[in-house]
């Protein structure tokens, strides 16, 4: 976050958050308070003090913003400017003009299965303001957490990440975020760009970009890495931060895993730890069948 903090959007922010091609993550906290992170690429500023988004399909953001109402948020857009904050939510709509917007553009307007249905809004806390990303800063980082990797020791036990989830992650050009839950109750997001899978139980990330704010995460607080393709593949890891460590001479924050979750369609759902297969039985009545005589 900038020192000098923002309580409401400009008309700038406004216009740059618009655009339906862009990055939308909002941080929520689930049923037991952890951190968790949703892509929403509607999510914009609608309003000097409001954000909003607009609502096409389910998922678990959803309902987590009806009980733990305190968010944050990231927008990027494809000029990689980022804009990032605190939210808490306000209530939604089945009409106005958000909604009006949203089943206007083209991704929704022609798209007969996929219409917008419900808008969300959120009352601004605070913003950065638009901040273009340090790529610069970036590529070195990730160049230290690749020697991190390399020379850093490896935790041999039962693996947690998979195969496609360790490629996912180390691919160069996907994106990566953090998320926390912050001391005044409200989840943080962080871009964490230059994470790679260390082993198959850890993350690490090199904190030689964005370190004031790394350093400002607790040591042992659960921590939510979230990873995207720009192909929309993307997975959410959670597990325990272990702080800023000394890992093959490298500064680096490290993650032990232990959640994994594919927020893909069409079959989003909790990878691990493995959710038990539990048979589904019916009733002799239940396949009975109504035929309509000619």
């Amino acid at each position: 976050m900038n020192r000098e903090k923002m309580t409401a959007f400009s008309e700038e922010d406004i216009t740059g958050t618009r655009p339906e091609m862009k990055i939308g993550l909002l941080a929520t906290m689930d049923s037991e308070g952890l951190p968790h992170v949703t892509l929403l690429s509607s999510l914009m500023a609608c309003s000097p003090k409001q954000l909003c988004f607009g609502q096409f399909v389910e998922g678990l953001s959803k309902k987590y913003i009806l009980d733990r109402p305190e968010t944050g948020f990231l927008i990027m857009d494809l000029g990689k400017n980022l804009w990032r904050g605190t939210a808490k939510y306000a209530g939604s709509a089945k009409e106005g003009p958000q909604y009006d917007h949203y089943n206007n553009v083209p991704m929704f307007r022609y798209n007969a299965y996929l219409g917008v249905h419900t808008v969300h809004y959120f009352d601004l806390v605070e913003h950065t303001g638009k901040i273009p990303l340090p790529m610069g800063k970036i590529v070195f980082a990730a160049l230290k957490t690749m020697v991190a990797r390399t020379l850093g020791g490896k935790d041999k036990r039962e693996p947690v990440l998979n195969t496609w989830t360790r490629a996912l992650v180390n691919k160069i050009g996907n994106l990566k975020f953090l998320s926390y839950i912050a001391g005044d109750g409200y989840p943080r997001i962080i871009p964490a760009i230059q994470t790679r899978s260390f082993d198959a139980r850890r993350v690490l990330f090199s904190a030689s970009v964005y370190n004031d704010e790394l350093k400002a995460i607790p040591e042992g607080a659960p921590l939510a890495v979230f990873c995207m393709a720009l192909s929309m593949e993307d997975v959410l890891l959670r597990g325990v931060y272990r702080g800023i460590r000394n890992t093959g001479g490298i500064a680096a924050g490290v993650v032990d895993v232990n959640w994994v979750y594919n927020s893909m369609p069409p079959s989003p759902g909790q990878i691990y730890p493995p959710v038990e297969l539990k048979p589904v039985l019916f009733s002799g009545a239940d396949f009975s069948i109504h035929r309509q005589e000619p």
